[in-house]
């Protein structure tokens, strides 16, 4: 037996429409937690009605935001998986079927950046990552639509032999210039090393990490601890409303690189899509977020 195109197909369509339709227990959890420890009043009604809609969207099996993004999956292969498949050509198959097929019909967001004509499709869509870990016996598949709001505001930084300071320093300015334009709150996540290309799927990559788990690197987690002091400190809090809200979480990675140091930031809105599959060869699909 072997993991099959058909599989992939399968995992490829039905990630991303519940990805559009449930906002993770994380951060559902998160944003309850919040409306206790929020001191501003109006800050606590909007993440009452954040928390809510996310409850309903659910019930009635509706998009929580009508922008359903563009289709980012990140794939993990695992070294003993049995394959018997073409990635490649299940995930398109699969997103132009969700495309074809999914009710309510989502909206032409993907964007040709030479010609801004707006379309389901296009070049490198749907956009996917491949990763290979030792060990595994299946295939991990997470899908993470990323839409306009909290999409625009990414960014990333070349800097040599920099300080932890200078690095927290650009953190915050990220995290102001952004203010409440990525729809807040949002978790951060923060690439620091590596090459251009690696530091920003490091970012993205600790987006999509549990609300709520410690990082294993002490230092990793008491710089989180820092920012995420520092940048509820910041006062845009839920929506823009005010507040002390206006990130649940700021995760953190880094590699090892030259003397140049790249640091990158990303940001997943207070929807925080993202959904999972693990497939193995034995035809088993386990769903989760």
């Amino acid at each position: 037996m072997a993991i099959t195109d058909e599989m992939i197909h399968r995992a490829t369509r039905e990630l991303y429409s519940r990805a559009l339709r449930k906002v993770p227990e994380d951060a559902k959890a998160a944003l309850a937690h919040a409306m206790t420890t929020e001191t501003d009043e109006t800050a606590r009604h909007t993440l009452e009605l954040q928390l809510r809609s996310a409850q309903l969207a659910e019930k009635k099996d509706r998009f929580v935001c009508s922008d359903s993004g563009v289709p980012v999956y990140f794939v993990k292969v695992g070294a003993k998986a049995p394959l018997a498949c073409d990635f490649k050509a299940a995930i398109r198959a699969g997103y132009e079927e969700l495309v074809d097929t999914i009710e309510p019909p989502i909206l032409k967001h993907v964007t040709n950046p030479l010609t801004l004509e707006r379309g389901h499709h296009g070049k490198d869509m749907p956009i996917v990552s491949y990763d290979f870990e030792s060990g595994l016996d299946y295939v991990e598949m997470i899908c993470s639509p990323k839409a306009l709001g909290s999409g625009r505001w990414a960014a990333m930084e070349l800097f040599t032999f920099p300080s932890l300071e200078e690095i927290e320093t650009y953190i915050l300015d990220v995290a102001i210039k952004a203010g409440a334009q990525h729809c807040p709150p949002v978790v951060m996540g923060v690439g620091i090393g590596g090459t251009f290309d690696h530091c920003a799927g490091l970012a993205k990559k600790q987006t999509l990490r549990k609300i709520g788990t410690e990082n294993p690197d002490p230092m990793l987690a008491a710089m989180e601890q820092r920012l995420f002091k520092a940048v509820n400190a910041l006062g845009f809090g839920p929506m823009g409303t005010g507040g002390d809200t206006t990130v649940l979480g700021v995760h953190v990675d880094y590699a090892s690189g030259h003397g140049f140091t790249p640091v990158a930031v990303a940001f997943n809105c207070w929807i925080n899509r993202r959904t999972s599959v693990k497939i193995w060869g034995d035809g088993r699909m386990e769903w989760g977020e």
